[in-house]
C-alpha cells in the first residue's frame, strides 16, 4: 500500500482497490452521470476492500469478536448485505428480501466465511446493477424505509447506504490489526 499526499487531502491508495471509471448512459445528465460513476466506483472499490480483508483472517478471526464488546467482521459483512439488501433491493429494486437485523449480530457459530462473502458480493452486485438503471428523474423518486427517517429520495439512499458501508470498513480495519 502507498500513501498519497498532496496539500489539500491526504489518501491511502492499495493497487487492488483501483479501478478505472465506468461509462454511463448518454441520455443522462453529466451531473446524473458523475453521480452513478461515482457510487458505482465506490460500491465495487469498498467490496473489493472487505473482501481483502475479511479474507486476511482465519475463518475463526472472521466469525470472533476480539473484545468482549462490538461485533465480529463476519457480523459486520452479513449487516452490510443486509443494509444493501433491504434498503435498495427491498425498497428500490423490490427484490422481496425481508431484513432480519437482529440475526445479522448475533453470535455465528461454525459459519461458513465463503458462504457470508458470496451473499455479500451479490447484495453489492444488485446495488451497482440498480445504480446503473437510475435515469435522470430516478435520484430524485421519493424514498421511505423503516430507519431512515431523513431521507427522502434515492440519491440520498444510495448516498447513505455508501457512507455506512465506509463506516463499517473502518471497524473492520481495527478489527484485522487486532488479529493480526
Amino acid at each position: 500500500m502507498r500513501r498519497v499526499v498532496n496539500q489539500e487531502q491526504e489518501t491511502t491508495s492499495c493497487p487492488s482497490h483501483k479501478q478505472e471509471p465506468k461509462q454511463t448512459s448518454p441520455q443522462m445528465s453529466n451531473d446524473s452521470q458523475v453521480a452513478q460513476a461515482a457510487f458505482v466506483h465506490y460500491f465495487e472499490s469498498f467490496h473489493r476492500h472487505v473482501l481483502d480483508l475479511a479474507n486476511s483472517v482465519s475463518e475463526e478471526q472472521f466469525f470472533a469478536k476480539p473484545f468482549p464488546y462490538g461485533n465480529s467482521i463476519g457480523n459486520l459483512v452479513l449487516h452490510l448485505s443486509g443494509n444493501l439488501n433491504y434498503y435498495i433491493g427491498t425498497q428500490i429494486e423490490n427484490t422481496g428480501y425481508v431484513r432480519h437485523r437482529d440475526l445479522e449480530f448475533a453470535v455465528v457459530e461454525n459459519g461458513n466465511r465463503t458462504e457470508v462473502l458470496s451473499e455479500f458480493s451479490k447484495a453489492v452486485s444488485m446495488v451497482t446493477q440498480s445504480l446503473a438503471s437510475q435515469r435522470e428523474g430516478d435520484w430524485s423518486k421519493e424514498y421511505s424505509a423503516t430507519g431512515v427517517d431523513d431521507v427522502h429520495d434515492r440519491f440520498s439512499i444510495y448516498l447513505r447506504c455508501c457512507v455506512h458501508f465506509h463506516h463499517h470498513i473502518g471497524q473492520m480495519i481495527y478489527l484485522v490489526k487486532q488479529w493480526n
